[in-house]
C-alpha cells in the first residue's frame, strides 16, 4: 500500500508588483477572517475569494488549494512567534529569567488575543503540519530557544539543554492551546503566566545546582 500524495502547500509563485502583492495580502486578510468566523471545516477557497473580493482564478495565481493557504496563515503566525521570541530572548541587557517570564507572559497573552484564529489553525493542522514545509518554518524558533538555553544553562550538557528547551516549547503549545479555547479575564491570563513562569525559573534554577 502506498501512501495517498501529501495536498501541494507551497505558494504557486511570490507576488513581485504592488499590484499582486495586494492582492495577496486581500486574499490573506478574508482568509484569516473566514477562518476566524467559519472555522477549519467549513473554510474553503470559494468563501476567502467571495470575501476578498477576487475571483477563484485569481486566488489560485497564487495559492493552488486551501491547505496552502492555510499553510501560509500558520507560518505567518510562526514567524511572528519566532520574531517575539528573538526580540525577548536576544535581549542580552536583561537576565536570561525575566526574559524567559517576559516570553511567557507575551506568548500567553498573544494565544488568547487571538483566540479564534488559534483554535481555527490547530483544528487545520493536519492539513500541512507534516509537510517538509512545515517543518522548516518551525525550525527557526527552536534554533533561538536553543541559543537561550545556552546562555541560561553554562555548563549544562546539550542533551540537558535540548530537553529543557522541548519542556517549555511543549508546555506552552499545549497551555496556550487550552486557554485559546476559552475565554480568559485579563487578571486570569497575569495569573497563568505567573504561575507558568515561576514554574520554569524554578525548573532551570534546579538544573543549575550540583
Amino acid at each position: 500500500m502506498t501512501d495517498r500524495p501529501r495536498a501541494r502547500i507551497s505558494s504557486r509563485k511570490q507576488p513581485k508588483q504592488v499590484r499582486s502583492t495586494e492582492l495577496v495580502s486581500a486574499i490573506l486578510s478574508a482568509a484569516a477572517q473566514v477562518l476566524a468566523k467559519e472555522g477549519a471545516q467549513r473554510f474553503t477557497t470559494a468563501r476567502v475569494a467571495e470575501k476578498a473580493g477576487v475571483s477563484v482564478g485569481s486566488l489560485y495565481q497564487y495559492f493552488p488549494n486551501k491547505a496552502a493557504i492555510l499553510f501560509r496563515l500558520q507560518s505567518d503566525e510562526w514567524r511572528q512567534t519566532s520574531d517575539l521570541l528573538r526580540r525577548i530572548l536576544e535581549d542580552t541587557k536583561t537576565s536570561p529569567l525575566d526574559r524567559l517570564r517576559s516570553l511567557v507572559h507575551a506568548f500567553i497573552r498573544s494565544e488568547c488575543e487571538e483566540a479564534a484564529m488559534r483554535v481555527a489553525l490547530n483544528d487545520a493542522a493536519p492539513l500541512y503540519r507534516d509537510a517538509p514545509e512545515a517543518h522548516e518554518a518551525r525550525s527557526s524558533g527552536d534554533s533561538i530557544l536553543q541559543q537561550f538555553m545556552r546562555e541560561a544553562l553554562p555548563g549544562i550538557d546539550e542533551a540537558t539543554r535540548i530537553l529543557a528547551a522541548d519542556l517549555i516549547t511543549t508546555t506552552l503549545s499545549a497551555m496556550g492551546k487550552q486557554l485559546s479555547e476559552s475565554p480568559q479575564t485579563a487578571q486570569e491570563i497575569e495569573a497563568y503566566g505567573d504561575a507558568v513562569a515561576d514554574m520554569f525559573c524554578a525548573y532551570l534554577e534546579s538544573l543549575k545546582r550540583p
